[in-house]
């Protein structure tokens, strides 16, 4: 026979477990439905197999020792495997739970993800989310999130996760306000030059590596491109303003009461988008709920977000 913890059965660490949790040992009998003076006997004959107290008596409680301290921790972590275990070969699932921080842009989590986000939360109550609005990539790696959700051609190589779509990108402008249903100022079917002497607006400086922002600058006519901003909805709310045609996602701008497509959505312009997660992470049962969710709400959509 072993010594020292060696000598521990699962039936022993159990009991430790219980009387842990109990504080006394009349209470810890009554969990386990036998009597005080059995609970009292088992552990004398550990502690004789062990060679040291599990318990030390304060006052009318029972406290767990250094070493009883880790085994009371060691029963719960077995309890809670022998029951994940038990409901998978029942065929039941653990929910998942706890906090995920989720980062995204404005505009997916405004136009698109809102209402996943809210369907997740029905199918998964006990997740907490925790969403990041930023227009930067976060580093996951720094767990400034658990999962991204982003518009990118190059996710990075040091994160997992799984492509959802393509997003496309089209040509609009506002609507004319007396209701003839054409673009205010532009017709769709005018020819490039005359769309060239549009008033035009485009992304800002900083997303000048995109290509849909090289091509507003050289299809505008010089002095044209009146207004830039730094955020797509902030575009999109200019476009909607009627300060100038430009190029936006089609899962907002077809969505838009007061725009109308000048053209068809241009496939060099598309971006795809991704769900990424920590190769540490892809596992926890909530990233990996949350994930398949969302894969299959956004596929569900993925011919209006591709602008089909």
């Amino acid at each position: 026979m072993g010594h020292g913890i060696d000598a521990l059965t699962w039936d022993d660490i159990r009991l430790i477990g219980v009387i842990g949790e109990a504080g006394s040992l009349p209470e810890a009998a009554q969990r386990l439905g036998t009597h005080h003076s059995t609970v009292f006997r088992r552990l004398r004959q550990i502690e004789a197999a062990t060679g040291f107290p599990v318990f030390e008596r304060e006052g009318q409680r029972l406290a767990p020792s250094a070493a009883g301290v880790e085994i009371v921790a060691l029963a719960a972590r077995m309890r809670g495997e022998v029951d994940r275990t038990a409901m998978k070969v029942a065929g039941r699932e653990v929910l998942p739970s706890g906090e995920l921080r989720v980062a995204t842009a404005d505009s997916l989590l405004i136009h698109l993800l809102t209402p996943v986000f809210a369907g997740f939360q029905v199918a998964c109550p006990n997740v907490t989310l925790d969403i990041v609005v930023a227009n930067r990539a976060l580093n996951l790696s720094r767990r400034d999130a658990d999962v991204a959700i982003r518009a990118t051609n190059k996710p990075p190589e040091t994160l997992v996760g799984r492509r959802l779509c393509r997003i496309g990108w089209a040509l609009y402008g506002r609507r004319d306000p007396a209701g003839s249903g054409k673009p205010e100022g532009n017709r769709p079917d005018w020819p490039e030059a005359d769309l060239a002497n549009c008033k035009w607006v485009a992304l800002g400086e900083h997303m000048s590596a995109m290509k849909v922002v090289h091509h507003a600058l050289e299809a505008a006519a010089p002095g044209r491109l009146r207004y830039r901003v730094d955020s797509v909805l902030g575009l999109a709310a200019a476009i909607e303003a009627g300060i100038g045609i430009g190029h936006l996602p089609c899962f907002i701008g077809d969505r838009s009461p007061v725009l109308s497509r000048l053209a068809p959505p241009e496939p060099e312009f598309a971006t795809d988008l991704w769900l990424l997660t920590h190769e540490s992470l892809r596992r926890a049962p909530r990233v990996r709920a949350f994930m398949d969710f969302v894969s299959d709400a956004i596929r569900t959509q993925s011919r209006t977000v591709e602008g089909l």
